[in-house]
């Protein structure tokens, strides 16, 4: 297998018209193809400087899981770091999580922050909402977003065996509350309003939360749900 390490935008998109694989870390990629059979060619774009980007508003698909820090909003920080072990955290990287793995850890922290993600295909770039980032899944460059007011991230303990730990990420934006939960593989995401006069109280908040798809979650799941937001509530956002 030839890995190719194109430089810039526009030959790792002459890299994409020449049928290379787009890889991150390979954390999960590579048993499949020990399994399958390796591509002719695959393609990683460590060496892209938009795929690279680490700030407040923006995260580059290439950066590894183990640098996402506190420059970026607490919801992305927290969900990073809480993805698998420290070595594969070393190894995996922001796009391979979101884009090429079916547990997306990382992809509720993005929801919440309402991010739109830069794509690349063999056409050129182009932006796009995270709906269709994981339903085509093509090659994400980056994610942009607005620093929110205040956010937050739980995840549960993993069960040995068991379906993928329940995730719950929030998020306060002007005038908006945001939560996304992870139910097995299934993510949800839900918005209400959120201000002076238009429900901060807390008691009211919950209750349009549980008339969304959120009140459909199993009755121990929307216990955390709620915890989570009268905790992001309590912080005077």
């Amino acid at each position: 297998m030839r890995l190719r390490l194109p430089t810039s935008v526009s030959e790792a998109q002459e890299c994409l018209s020449e049928g290379a694989i787009p890889v991150g870390g390979a954390t999960l990629q590579w048993a499949v193809w020990q399994r399958d059979g390796f591509p002719a060619q695959a393609m990683s774009l460590r060496e892209v400087p938009e795929a690279n980007v680490l700030g407040a508003e923006e995260l580059g698909a290439a950066v590894l899981l183990s640098r996402v820090d506190d420059r970026v909003p607490e919801v992305l920080r927290r969900a990073a770091s809480r993805v698998g072990t420290g070595a594969v955290r070393r190894a995996a990287t922001v796009g391979g999580n979101i884009v090429g793995s079916t547990l997306r850890c990382l992809l509720p922290a993005a929801l919440v922050l309402d991010a739109r993600a830069t794509v690349l295909d063999a056409e050129g770039t182009y932006e796009t909402d995270l709906a269709e980032l994981t339903a085509k899944r093509p090659l994400l460059l980056n994610l942009r977003w607005r620093t929110p007011l205040a956010s937050s991230h739980r995840k549960l303990p993993d069960e040995p065996g068991g379906q993928p730990p329940l995730v719950v990420a929030a998020a306060v934006t002007e005038g908006l509350l945001r939560v996304a939960v992870r139910d097995g593989y299934d993510v949800l995401c839900e918005t209400v309003e959120y201000g002076p006069g238009r429900g901060t109280e807390t008691g009211r908040v919950l209750d349009a939360l549980d008339g969304t798809s959120l009140g459909a979650l199993p009755e121990a799941a929307r216990g955390v749900v709620h915890e989570e937001v009268t905790a992001i509530i309590a912080q005077g956002a």
